[in-house]
């Protein structure tokens, strides 16, 4: 069985979740939640999953699957996530329309604020995920419109605007990592400006630079992003994501 782009998107989405113990998981989109499906089948087990609405189901259930095909083991109403979230046992991974070199994120509109060409979801939780909890982001695809020099509005908090808070205000600040079709990239950097952490099988630096919209980080010898096992590849085909709804959203 090989491995496609798309697996190995997973795969690095499932590694984002790698160590965070009992916490809840929050992965927002196919190739997230698939990663953290991953995740909590293999080396992160103690995560806590939920059904997308209230419940903490048991287990790893398959993408898609309906209510009676769950086990639930607990119970998470909206009021029980916030008190989750505000104490930084949550791991969100969103997306972005736009994203800069610092991690501020907008998923708000595109244009002027007062007047935008664009109106898209709005702010919505970004602001809270970003400053209480760890939060990740998946980028479907990677081109210099989404990876961009400057947002046209914050709606995820970054590092450089995060420096401007108080020790106590940012203690739960962390934006992990991005991950894109073409790679993963961090913020360990002294600056904390975004930094090429490994690139995808047969993608290269050129490329990657070619299609972002600042300058990345990069340092001397890139890592080539892991590759799935054989055991984690059936996984994702046979228990995870049979109908292969994660594939559809990166080509092989």
């Amino acid at each position: 069985m090989e491995a496609t782009r798309s697996d190995i998107c997973i795969a690095a989405c499932a590694d984002a979740f790698r160590g965070d113990g009992e916490i809840m998981a929050s992965p927002m989109g196919t190739t997230p939640a698939a990663g953290a499906r991953l995740a909590k089948s293999t080396f992160s087990q103690d995560l806590l999953l939920t059904d997308g609405v209230c419940r903490i189901v048991s287990g790893v259930p398959k993408m898609g699957a309906k209510l009676d095909e769950m086990t639930i083991e607990g119970w998470m109403p909206y009021r029980l996530v916030f008190d989750t979230l505000w104490t930084g046992r949550r791991h969100v991974m969103m997306g972005a329309t736009q994203i800069d070199k610092y991690g501020n994120q907008n998923i708000s509109c595109i244009g002027p604020w007062e007047q935008p060409k664009v109106q898209l979801l709005g702010a919505r939780g970004a602001p809270g995920n970003t400053i209480y909890h760890t939060t990740s982001y998946w980028i479907a695809k990677h081109n210099s419109r989404v990876l961009c020099e400057k947002v046209d509005m914050v709606s995820g908090v970054g590092y450089d605007r995060a420096a401007a808070l108080s020790p106590e205000q940012r203690r739960f600040h962390e934006i992990r990592c991005v991950i894109t079709n073409l790679g993963v990239f961090d913020f360990a950097t002294p600056d904390n400006r975004m930094r090429v952490r490994s690139l995808h099988p047969g993608v290269t630096i050129e490329e990657v630079r070619d299609n972002t919209g600042f300058d990345l980080v990069v340092g001397e010898d890139i890592p080539t992003s892991r590759v799935p096992s054989a055991d984690e590849l059936r996984m994702i085909r046979e228990d995870i994501d049979p109908n292969g709804w994660a594939a559809k959203e990166v080509p092989a």
